[in-house]
């Protein structure tokens, strides 16, 4: 992905925040398409500007063995969507925010780790499904002033995947199964089902 193309979404941020106190961006994408990554890179970029992790919504481990979802953590429907939608809200509305923040490496969400000023102008929100037109993830949608989709051919995400579940000490068989019957269904799935974009940067 050239910086030639994030220069460019920044310059577009730049024009259509103009005269506006609080700008929000949505960085979608599918996993493994490098929208942590991306999104700090952005946000370097932005004249103040700080970034919310929709990640930090999924739901904890012990709901998702309650709800048979565990296997398939990270699909839409493990996400408390209605929380995030209601603090997109409160974003909005220039208020001050104190927010959660995933942590992979633990597999868990830390409450209260993230903190949003209320003089900040530019909030980048990554997310695979903020794009998604269907579901009740598409209430999100009108939330956003502009969204941006990273756009990363399959056989890379499968490769990055492989390597984010290895790097994570699973053994070959729970990588297999993570990025298989998990990851790449999703992957599939914002393919098929996010609407129109207003930037898309490709790797």
């Amino acid at each position: 992905m050239s910086d030639h193309s994030l220069d460019a979404l920044a310059q577009l941020v730049d024009t259509r925040s103009a005269g506006k106190t609080r700008f929000l961006i949505a960085l979608a994408g599918p996993p493994g398409a490098g929208k942590s990554t991306m999104a700090r890179r952005l946000a370097e970029r932005l004249r103040n500007a700080d970034i919310l992790q929709a990640d930090g919504y999924h739901y904890d481990n012990i709901l998702l063995d309650q709800l048979g979802l565990r296997h398939r953590k990270g699909a839409p429907e493990t996400f408390d969507i209605s929380g995030l939608a209601a603090m997109l809200h409160r974003i909005r509305t220039g208020e001050e925010v104190v927010t959660p923040v995933f942590d992979r490496r633990l597999d868990l969400v830390r409450g209260a780790a993230g903190h949003l000023p209320p003089d900040v102008k530019h909030v980048v929100v990554e997310g695979n499904y903020l794009a998604l037109e269907t579901g009740p993830w598409a209430q999100l949608r009108p939330l956003f002033d502009l969204i941006a989709y990273i756009d990363v051919p399959e056989e890379e995400l499968r490769r990055r995947l492989t390597q984010r579940w290895t790097d994570l000490g699973c053994s070959e068989a729970e990588v297999a199964q993570h990025v298989d019957d998990n990851d790449m269904l999703n992957v599939a799935m914002v393919r098929d089902q996010s609407g129109a974009f207003d930037f898309i940067l490709r790797s």
